[in-house]
């Protein structure tokens, strides 16, 4: 019995020491894995410190709703990343996989895949400015829109005559042609909101439509910004005695839709029957007859304190003011001079 005692404990030996050397096995298999992977994860590391590709600065389109490893692609199809793998392993490690910002970027030479990522994640993508001029119609304004080269997509957008707040606006590329003009009408209304409360009292009108017409023709008549304001008290002051405007450019308007006149106006069309003639008409023309700005349309809620009616061209980009006919006839007459004068220079 001792020596089957024996065998059997020779056996159960041997099948200890075969399990031991198994799990030493594996464990010296997990063992050099984690050395592997730190080696690995430390050569990475250097990698993506290491100067890239670039030898000059390179501007790279990514576009909106792209994934990290379709950006990866991109920057190595543009020659600024060497191993599209890394960069998608890096922003996996730093968990930046939602802080990529889509955009048009400018990459210095040798930017590293960190230096790249840094980037993205601030988004500072390069900037284009679009331009809408005050005092421009809406379908003018509309084919600058469309004229627009770094702006995609079809323009479908046509907002009301005086609806858009000219003015520069900075935009991505990849901002569609109806984004640009959206921008342009929600403007214009917050503008509206964030003034319209602390407007003057006793104004002769009563809706923010109606101080947008009458900022269109504030904005049409002069370009000079601190006369603003004055123009405006002209016309509320005008409005609340009951005397037309007589402003020229609303004659414009009827007659061709705020294009270029290309002359003077004739005698004919001041007293022609237009909606838009105010020197026939009494109050505000139907519609705005230019997208007036942010100055007419703060000068319009909250005009100059004076009791001018009258004004005219003084020959400096100004005007000459008057409270009386008999002043201003004066203030006429010294224009009118100053245009023979002209016309003998010329």
């Amino acid at each position: 019995m001792n020596a089957k005692a024996n065998d059997v404990e020779i056996h159960a030996g041997q099948r200890g020491g075969a399990v031991k050397s198994f799990l030493l096995f594996f464990a010296g298999l997990a063992v050099l894995a984690v050395a592997a992977f730190g080696v690995g994860g430390y050569l990475g590391y250097r990698e993506a410190l290491k100067p890239g590709p670039l030898k000059d600065e390179a501007t790279v389109l990514l576009a909106q709703g792209s994934s990290v490893s379709a950006i990866a692609h991109d920057l190595e199809d543009a020659g600024v990343i060497r191993y599209p793998e890394l960069f998608t392993a890096v922003v996996r490690v730093r968990g930046a996989e939602n802080d990529i910002k889509a955009g048009e970027y400018e990459i210095p030479a040798g930017a590293s895949v960190n230096d790249i990522i840094d980037q993205l994640i601030e988004g500072k993508s390069i900037l284009h400015y679009f331009t809408a001029p005050e005092g421009l119609t809406t379908a003018q304004i509309l084919r600058l829109v469309a004229a627009d080269d770094i702006l995609t997509d079809e323009l479908t957008l046509s907002p009301d005559e005086g609806a858009l707040l000219p003015e520069t606006y900075a935009y991505t590329r990849g901002e569609s042609r109806d984004d640009m003009v959206q921008r342009m009408a929600s403007a214009q209304g917050n503008l509206l909101d964030e003034i319209w409360e602390a407007r003057a009292t006793e104004l002769p009108f009563a809706t923010k439509e109606e101080a947008i017409i009458l900022a269109s023709i504030v904005e049409k008549e002069t370009g000079v910004a601190a006369e603003r304001p004055r123009i405006a008290a002209v016309f509320v002051n005008r409005l609340k005695r009951g005397m037309r405007l007589e402003s020229d450019p609303t004659i414009i308007y009827g007659l061709t839709q705020g294009e270029p006149l290309g002359r003077g106006l004739r005698v004919s069309e001041l007293r022609g029957e237009t909606p838009y003639n105010t020197y026939v008409i009494r109050g505000l023309p139907p519609t705005p007859i230019a997208n007036p700005g942010a100055e007419s349309i703060a000068a319009v809620l909250n005009p100059a304190e004076t009791d001018d009616l009258f004004f005219v061209a003084d020959g400096t980009g100004g005007h000459a003011f008057a409270k009386t006919n008999r002043e201003h006839e004066r203030n006429v007459a010294a224009w009118r001079q100053i245009e023979r004068e002209r016309r003998q220079g010329g």
